[in-house]
């Protein structure tokens, strides 16, 4: 593994108690959306798809960033380094924003904010949850929740300049946010409490 996918994959855990505040009420509801009459070893499907579905649309965007930016500084004949310098300077705001001591990724989100208006309506069709299909797609469109985490890393992604690295750097990361999100839908206090731990957070975040 590159140290690229392994660090996007340690941003990704390391962050994802972010991913608790912003994604938590969703994981929940997901969660809770089940078909009651399902099985355990349905339940367990369920949750596992929702999440494969969120990592596969994490996947996706980077790699189309990545490759317009390969097409763009192709064109134009911008050199990539301005690309690695941006995506420096995010990675040492996605610190800051962990611990929540600069919140200026906020303001990212509100790209987002244009578009998942527009995409959160296809959710209500597919609840309640009782086909493989419908917990797969739910996942696929929680991946487009505005996320000033996710951007952020996206702007790596952008850097690489390569459509696959671009998609490999998001699954790394994607990756990263499993276990703290997995845990909520199982209800695992204890890793919560560890991601939301104060000295943990600040640890994190340097």
């Amino acid at each position: 593994m590159s140290i690229d996918l392994f660090s996007a994959f340690i941003i990704g855990m390391l962050g994802s108690g972010h991913c608790l505040g912003m994604c938590g009420g969703i994981t929940t509801m997901l969660t809770s959306s089940l078909n009651p009459n399902a099985d355990s070893k349905q339940k367990h499907w369920f949750i596992l798809l929702y999440h494969l579905g969120r990592i596969l649309s994490y996947t996706t965007i980077g790699f189309l960033v990545a490759l317009t930016s390969a097409i763009t500084t192709k064109n134009i004949g911008l050199p990539v380094q301005y690309l690695k310098t941006i995506a420096a300077i995010f990675l040492i705001f996605i610190g800051l924003y962990i611990r929540k001591w600069l919140m200026w990724l906020t303001y990212l989100e509100k790209i987002g904010k244009v578009i998942w208006p527009k995409i959160s309506p296809y959710s209500k069709k597919l609840i309640p949850i009782n086909k493989k299909s419908h917990a797969f797609l739910l996942g696929a469109l929680w991946g487009w929740l505005p996320c000033g985490l996710v951007y952020s890393v996206l702007t790596w992604a952008l850097a690489s300049n390569d459509g696959v690295t671009g998609a490999l750097i998001m699954f790394s990361f994607g990756l990263g946010t499993l276990p703290a999100l997995v845990a909520l839908s199982y209800s695992i206090a204890w890793f919560k409490n560890l991601l939301t731990n104060n000295v943990f957070r600040k640890t994190s975040a340097i």
